[in-house]
C-alpha cells in the first residue's frame, strides 16, 4: 500500500490524524480535532511533516505519490464546498499555510486566495455579487503569491498602491473602487513581471505547486532558522502544510475576521480576549494596517455570531484543558474557525493561568507546574518602572507585553544588533515589525510600534521573548530614513533614551528608575508545588550578605558558592592585598593578611546571619595573584607612589607574575599550597565568624571548598590547614561548632580520580564553567569569537558555557559521581557554575544523581522550576 501523505478533514469527517502534532503539525491536528468536536470549520487537507522531510532529502522536489494525493483530495474539498479548483464559474480558492509541531508565529510562509485568474476572479465576482470583493481578492492574492512565491519585494506592491491612492486623492485602501483595484491588479501583474522576470501564473494548479513548495521552502528561511534557535526547536521536523478552502471575511458589512484568546495572555485574567475587524481579511488584523476592535464590540455588531463564539472557545478551553489562541471568518454572516493552538502567554499569565486552573479543577498541580517553561520565569525577574518615581507620558499606545525598558532608540533591527553588541542598550522603534525584524527585537529592551493591536506581529512575537513591548502608539511620527521619532513638537533622533512602560503602554522621554519585582501570589502558589515534586535542592552563589538576602526571598536552600575573591576589591581591602602580594617573605604577607582578616569576618558574620541556618560553601581564593595588580604603566606608577615602592620594583613584580595561561597557572590550590598562609586566614575568618553566631545561639554550618583540585594530597593538605585554624578558633573562643571540608571538581583529572579525591573530602561541588574549558580546551574568554559559528554551522548544539554539553563534559560529571560515591556513599554533591541555573543542565543534574544546584539569585527561581520538571519527567526511585 503507497505511503500515505496527505490527509482530509472537513464536513465532520477527517482521515483521523486529530491530535498527532508530530506527523499533521499543531495547526493540521487541531483543525481535524476541531472538525471531530463538530465546530465549523472551511474543508481541506494537511500534507504531513514527513513530505517536507522527503521535500529536502529529494533535492526539493516532491516524494513519489504526493501530487497525486495533492489531486485527490482537493477533489474531496470540492465535494465538501460546492465548488470546483479553476472552475471560472463556482472556482474553489484555497489558503496555503504552514504548521509546525511547535507553534513559529509569523516565521513561516502563508498564502491566501489561491486560485484566482483572470476567468476565476469572474466567477467569484457572480457567485458573491460583489465586484469589489472579487478584484480586491486577486490584487491581494498577487501581492502575497508575487511576495512569497516569486520573491517580488513587498514594497514594489506597496508603492503601487500607494501611487494609486495618490491619483485618486484617497488615504484608505477600502476608499478604492472595484474600477481601481482592477486597475491595480494589472498594475501588480507588471510589477511581479518587471521584478521576477516572468509573469504571474494563471494555472490553478501551478500556483498551488508553487505555495506548497514556498512553505516546505519557509521552514529554512533565516528568520525561521534564527526562531527555531532562540526557542530550542529542532531543524529536523518540518513543517506540514495545511491546504484549505477560502472564506472570506471582506464580502462586506456582514463579513469579518479576527483573533482571540480564551483567556488574556498578557494577564492571565479569564476573559475572552481578542480583536477583529468587519470587511477584512486576517492579514488586516495582525498587519496593524486597521486598527481592529475588541471582541466584545462583536456582541453589538453581531450577537448571534458572538455567542456562537463563545461557546465554541469555552468549549475549546474545556477539551485542551489550556489557554487556546483562535482564528475566525466570518463569511456573510457565517462563522468558520480557522484554527486553534496553545496561546502564546506572558510569564505572568503562564502563572497567573495555571494556578487558576488547578482552581478551577481543569488541571492538577502537576500539570500546572509543566504548564510554565522555567525559562519563562525570566520575565517576571526583569524591572518594573519605580512606582514612586514620578514621570510624565509623551504618549500612550497599546500594552502589548508588560515590564519596563529603557534604551537607546534605534530604528533598524540591524542597528539593534550593532550598538547591543557594542554594549549599548537600545529600544527598537518601528512603523510596525516584521518577522525579518526578529535579530534585532531580542536584543533590544523593549520595542515601541506606531501601529498594530494587541495581536499584532510585534505583540506576539515581544510576548514570547518577554520583551516589553508598547504596540500600536498612534501619536508617534515614525520616520525610519530621516531616523527621527516624533510626539507633536518633540522629536527624538536615533540614540536619544527612551522609557517604555509595557504594562501601561506609556511612553516615556528620557530614562526612569526600574525596581525589580516581588515574586508573592500566584508565583509563590507555584513556586510551593514546585517544591512539592522536586528532588534536588536549590542554592544561591552570592558574595554579599544584600545578595544573599535575595536569593533566600528567591527560595535558595543556602549558598552554594560564596566567591572570597570579590570581597577583596571592596574599599581599602585591595591595598591590603596588593601588600601581601609584594611581600618579600611570609611575615609580610602575614602582616598583610591580618588587616583583610577583619574585613572576612565581617562578611561572613554577615552573609551567615542572611542565611541562618542554611548551609554556606565558601571557595578560598581563586585566581592568579596578578589579577589584583595594575598593568598599564601610569596605574603601576600611581600604586607604586600609593603603596611607597618604586615603580621599576612594581613593575617588575607584575611581570614576574604574569603568566603565558593563567587559567592554568598559579591558582587555586596551588596558590594556597605556596602561600598556606593566605588559605589560613580566609579559614580562622570562616571559623571566627562561625564562632561568633555560635555565641549568639545561631546554628551554621560553614562548608569551605579548595579550588582547583586535581591531586588527592592538593586537597589533604590544604584540608590539614582548615582543621588547624578549625581548632584553634574553637580553643580561643572556647565554643564549638561543625563544619566541612570538601573541594570544587573542575579539573578532568578530578573527575577520573574522584575515589582518592573523596577519601579526603566531606562534599564535592562541580565547576562546570572551569570543567568546561578544560574539557574542550577553549579559553571562556575567547571562545566567544568562534562559539558563534560553531553553533550556526551544528558543530555545537549550544554555547556549552551556557548551557551544559551534557555528550562530553556531562561524561565526566556522571564520572565524579559515581567514583566519589564509590568511596562515599553519602558523599554530598553539588555543580555551582552558571549551569546551574540553566533548565536543560538541571535536568542534567537530576538526571545524574547530584544533591543541589547552585546559581545566580535572580536564576533560583528558574532552577527551583526546571528542578519539578526534571523530577515530573524522571522521578527518582
Amino acid at each position: 500500500m503507497a505511503k500515505k501523505w496527505v490527509y482530509f478533514f472537513g464536513n465532520g469527517e477527517t482521515d483521523g490524524q486529530g491530535g498527532d502534532k508530530v506527523l499533521f503539525g499543531g495547526k493540521g491536528a487541531n483543525l481535524a480535532e476541531m472538525v471531530e468536536l463538530g465546530i465549523p470549520v472551511p474543508a481541506g487537507f494537511t500534507i504531513t511533516t514527513e513530505a517536507c522531510i522527503e521535500y529536502y532529502r529529494n533535492n526539493e522536489q516532491w516524494v513519489e505519490g504526493l501530487e497525486k494525493q495533492v489531486r485527490e483530495n482537493i477533489a474531496r474539498v470540492e465535494k465538501a464546498m460546492g465548488k470546483k479548483f479553476g472552475d471560472p464559474d463556482n472556482p474553489l480558492l484555497l489558503s496555503v499555510r504552514s504548521g509546525a509541531r511547535a507553534s513559529m508565529p509569523g516565521m513561516m510562509d502563508t498564502v491566501l486566495n489561491l486560485g484566482l485568474n483572470d476567468e476565476t476572479v469572474q466567477g467569484l465576482i457572480k457567485r458573491s455579487g460583489e465586484e469589489r470583493f472579487g478584484w480586491d481578492s486577486y490584487r491581494r492574492f498577487i501581492q502575497m503569491y508575487g511576495d512569497v512565491v516569486m520573491g517580488v519585494e513587498h514594497s514594489h506592491f506597496e508603492t503601487a498602491l500607494e501611487e494609486l491612492k495618490e491619483n485618486k486623492g484617497v488615504e484608505l485602501d477600502t476608499e478604492l473602487d472595484a474600477a481601481d483595484l482592477k486597475q491595480l491588479v494589472d498594475k501588480y501583474k507588471e510589477v511581479v513581471k518587471a521584478s521576477a522576470g516572468k509573469l504571474f501564473p494563471e494555472d490553478p494548479m501551478e500556483q498551488l505547486v508553487g505555495s506548497i513548495n514556498a512553505v516546505f521552502d519557509s521552514w529554512n528561511t533565516p528568520r525561521a532558522v534564527r526562531y527555531r534557535k532562540m526557542n530550542d526547536i529542532p531543524d529536523d521536523w518540518g513543517t506540514a502544510v495545511n491546504v484549505q478552502a477560502m472564506v472570506f471575511g471582506n464580502m462586506g458589512d456582514t463579513s469579518g475576521t479576527g483573533v482571540a484568546f480564551t483567556r488574556d495572555p498578557s494577564t492571565g485574567e479569564n476573559v475572552f480576549y481578542g480583536e477583529y475587524l468587519m470587511n477584512a481579511q486576517g492579514e488586516d488584523v495582525v498587519a496593524g494596517i486597521r486598527t481592529p476592535k475588541p471582541i466584545k464590540a462583536l456582541e453589538d455588531d453581531n450577537p448571534t455570531v458572538y455567542r456562537q463564539l463563545v461557546d465554541i472557545y469555552q468549549t475549546l478551553e474545556q477539551h485542551y484543558k489550556d489557554m487556546q489562541d483562535i482564528e475566525f471568518t466570518i463569511e456573510d454572516g457565517t462563522l468558520y474557525m480557522l484554527q486553534t493552538r496553545t496561546g502564546k502567554r506572558t510569564a505572568p499569565a503562564a502563572v497567573r493561568i495555571a494556578v487558576e486552573m488547578v482552581e478551577e479543577g481543569l488541571i492538577d498541580k502537576k500539570t500546572a507546574v509543566m504548564r510554565v517553561e522555567p525559562a519563562q520565569l525570566d520575565q517576571l525577574l526583569h524591572p518594573n518602572i519605580d512606582p514612586d518615581e514620578s514621570y510624565d507620558a509623551i504618549a500612550k499606545g497599546l500594552p502589548a507585553s508588560p515590564g519596563a525598558a529603557v534604551g537607546r532608540i534605534v530604528f533598524d533591527a540591524e542597528e539593534a544588533e550593532k550598538w547591543v553588541n557594542e554594549g549599548k542598550k537600545v529600544v527598537l522603534v518601528r512603523n510596525e515589525t516584521s518577522p525579518e525584524d526578529i535579530g534585532g527585537m531580542d536584543v533590544a529592551e523593549g520595542v515601541l510600534t506606531a501601529r498594530g493591536g494587541m495581536t499584532s506581529h510585534a505583540a506576539v512575537v515581544a510576548r514570547g521573548m518577554g520583551k516589553c513591548c508598547v504596540a500600536g502608539c498612534g501619536d508617534a511620527r515614525i520616520d525610519e530614513g530621516a531616523k527621527t521619532l516624533s510626539f507633536n513638537s518633540t522629536v527624538l533622533k536615533e540614540g536619544d533614551w527612551l522609557t517604555l512602560n509595557g504594562t501601561t503602554g506609556e511612553v516615556i522621554v528620557g530614562q526612569v528608575d526600574l525596581i525589580e519585582p516581588q515574586l508573592t501570589g500566584n508565583f509563590g502558589t507555584l513556586m510551593e508545588w514546585s517544591n512539592e515534586f522536586r528532588q534536588i535542592g536549590v542554592r544561591t552563589n552570592a558574595d554579599t550578605p544584600r545578595d544573599s538576602e535575595a536569593a533566600r526571598d528567591f527560595g535558595a536552600e543556602g549558598i552554594g558558592l560564596c566567591r572570597t575573591e570579590h570581597m577583596f576589591f571592596e574599599g581599602d581591602r585591595i591595598r591590603a592585598v596588593r601588600q601581601m602580594i609584594l611581600a618579600s617573605d611570609q611575615e609580610g604577607r602575614e602582616k598583610a593578611l591580618a588587616k583583610l582578616l577583619p574585613y572576612q569576618r565581617g562578611d561572613f558574620v554577615g552573609i551567615f546571619r542572611a542565611m541562618k541556618d542554611l548551609p554556606v560553601t565558601i571557595r578560598l581564593l581563586d585566581p592568579p595573584l596578578h589579577e589584583f595588580l595594575p598593568h598599564e604603566d601610569d596605574d603601576i606608577h600611581d600604586l607604586a607612589g600609593d603603596l611607597g615602592v618604586s615603580f621599576q620594583e612594581l613593575k617588575q613584580t607584575v611581570e614576574s607574575l604574569s603568566e603565558m595561561n593563567p587559567m592554568l597557572g598559579h591558582r587555586g590550590c596551588r596558590l594556597g599550597i605556596t602561600f598556606p598562609e593566605i588559605y589560613a586566614m580566609q579559614a580562622r575568618a570562616i571559623f571566627e565568624a562561625a564562632a561568633e553566631l555560635t555565641q549568639d545561639g545561631e546554628t551554621i554550618i560553614p562548608e569551605v571548598m579548595i579550588p582547583l583540585v586535581g591531586v588527592a594530597k592538593e586537597l589533604q593538605l590544604m584540608k590539614d590547614v582548615c582543621d588547624k585554624e578549625a581548632q584553634a578558633v574553637m580553643d580561643e573562643k572556647g565554643v564549638k561548632f561543625e563544619y566541612r571540608v570538601g573541594t570544587m571538581i573542575e579539573v578532568p583529572r578530578a573527575c577520573v580520580c574522584a575515589e582518592e579525591i573523596a577519601a579526603e573530602a566531606e562534599f564535592f561541588s562541580f565547576g562546570t564553567n572551569d570543567l568546561t574549558q578544560m574539557t574542550f580546551g577553549f579559553s571562556r574568554d575567547d571562545a566567544g569569537r568562534f562559539l558563534p559559528g560553531y553553533t550556526d554551522m551544528g558543530i555545537l548544539e549550544k554555547d556549552p558555557f551556557q548551557s551544559l554539553d551534557q555528550t562530553g563534559v556531562g561524561q565526566l560529571v556522571e564520572m565524579g559521581v559515581d567514583r566519589g560515591r564509590k568511596a562515599k556513599s553519602d558523599l554530598k554533591i553539588g555543580i555551582c557554575g552558571e549551569h546551574g541555573g540553566d533548565p536543560s543542565s538541571v535536568d542534567f543534574c537530576h538526571r545524574a544523581g547530584l544533591d543541589y544546584v547552585s546559581c545566580s539569585p535572580f536564576r533560583v527561581p528558574i532552577a527551583r522550576l526546571a528542578a519539578a520538571h526534571a523530577a515530573i519527567r524522571n522521578p527518582r526511585p
